[in-house]
């Protein structure tokens, strides 16, 4: 008995839909592309939130999504199959930043493109939508011209606060809106939250120094970037 060694490693005798050229061409090509879109990513970030595990996972998925591609082909019966192993998988983290599913869809559309064989689809596709992407990041189009910050105040709690900083407001802020009230330390302490947009090449130590004039020199916290990083 004899055993035809190239006819293992036939992969159009195999599968009838690709070839071993076919899945070389389509993880290493597709490597390369989902690379591209994980260096995107991390020169594109602006939160707090970046894990090295994220990026790792955008390659990781663009390719298994080549090799679901490859599978599937254009047989129904597999397609159902797949449809209904992959549904018993439950992702339990949530997603911080809306952005991050972007690239998510982005690498997964990447990996459609390679599994089907659209190469050079892929390649024009991460080129453009990663310039968009990296242009829109460098230009900052869309970005508020002014930024709303969080103002967090606290006093004691028989202190009357209703017109209490209307004139420090005036001096700093372009605007500034009450949007909560809270009572903290069991009681003793009333802690006031403020949109405030602060107006531009303000000294935001003497705008700190002057609401702690007014509070008893009690706490202030200024969050100055919670419009770009995640809270």
């Amino acid at each position: 008995m004899t055993i035809d060694i190239e006819s293992l490693f036939d992969f159009e005798d195999l599968s009838g839909t690709f070839t071993a050229t076919d899945v070389f061409v389509g993880l290493v090509l597709g490597f390369i592309l989902l690379a591209g879109i994980g260096w995107l990513y991390k020169r594109t970030h602006k939160g707090t939130s970046y894990t090295q595990s994220y990026v790792h996972t955008l390659i990781m998925m663009g390719l298994i999504v080549d090799v679901i591609m490859l599978i599937v082909g254009s047989n129904i019966a597999r397609a159902f199959s797949l449809v209904g192993a992959l549904s018993i998988i439950r992702f339990r983290n949530a997603v911080k930043e809306i952005r991050d599913i972007g690239f998510i869809f982005f690498a997964m559309a990447i990996g459609m493109a390679m599994g089907t064989r659209f190469y050079m689809l892929a390649i024009i596709a991460t080129g453009v939508i990663g310039s968009l992407i990296f242009i829109m990041y460098e230009f900052d189009w869309f970005a508020r011209p002014a930024m709303s910050q969080i103002l967090k105040i606290q006093l004691d709690r028989d202190v009357d606060f209703e017109e209490l900083f209307d004139k420090v407001f005036v001096k700093y802020t372009q605007s500034a809106d009450l949007i909560g009230i809270d009572s903290v330390r069991s009681g003793t302490v009333t802690e006031l939250v403020y949109s405030v947009i602060p107006k531009k090449k303000i000294n935001r130590h003497e705008f700190i120094q002057s609401i702690k004039n007014l509070n008893g020199n009690q706490k202030v916290f200024l969050v100055t970037g919670y419009n770009t990083t995640d809270l």
